[in-house]
């Protein structure tokens, strides 16, 4: 299957103990996972940008800047009908615990299929039962701060339950 090259960036924000706020999404391809709020990238928009604009957009937090990168990583999904190959970076913002505001990042989340969101303590991530993206998210957040960012490489999706085989 050939894939549409795709740049994005999201953004781990982490609460004053630890806790990382992650969205749900039901993806065509994927299935229910939990990942980060982030996305494609605009073009001529940087990663860094990026990251900033689409936590703006999904959460309506304004006041959080995108700081050290964890992580860049690849993957496959299908996006609104279209299988795509994409390249993330993500990066670290601290920030207060707190709900997505406003009618915006409501807009949002019905317009990206995005169906909930969660704050995840580390030892609710650890133990998660549906899948994260990337799967190495609670590792990374584990690691000592400033350490350098990390290259996970191409990471395959599991196809969603029930998907025919082959189809991640």
């Amino acid at each position: 299957m050939t894939r549409t090259p795709r740049r994005a960036a999201r953004v781990a924000v982490l609460d004053p103990r630890g806790a990382v706020f992650l969205l749900r999404y039901d993806n065509e391809e994927a299935g229910p996972h939990w990942a980060m709020p982030g996305g494609g990238l605009d073009p001529g928009e940087s990663p860094r940008e990026g990251a900033a604009r689409e936590l703006r957009e999904e959460t309506g937090w304004a006041d959080l800047v995108p700081g050290a990168l964890l992580c860049t990583w690849g993957h496959d999904f299908t996006r609104a009908g279209v299988p795509v190959q994409q390249h993330e970076h993500i990066y670290r913002a601290d920030g207060p615990r707190r709900e997505p505001l406003g009618q915006i990042a409501a807009a949002v989340h019905a317009e990206e299929g995005i169906l909930g969101w969660h704050w995840w303590t580390p030892g609710e991530l650890a133990a998660r039962t549906e899948a994260v993206w990337p799967p190495q998210l609670a590792p990374l957040l584990r690691a000592a701060p400033g350490a350098p960012p990390v290259d996970l490489g191409f990471v395959p999706t599991p196809p969603a339950p029930g998907a025919p085989a082959g189809a991640g």
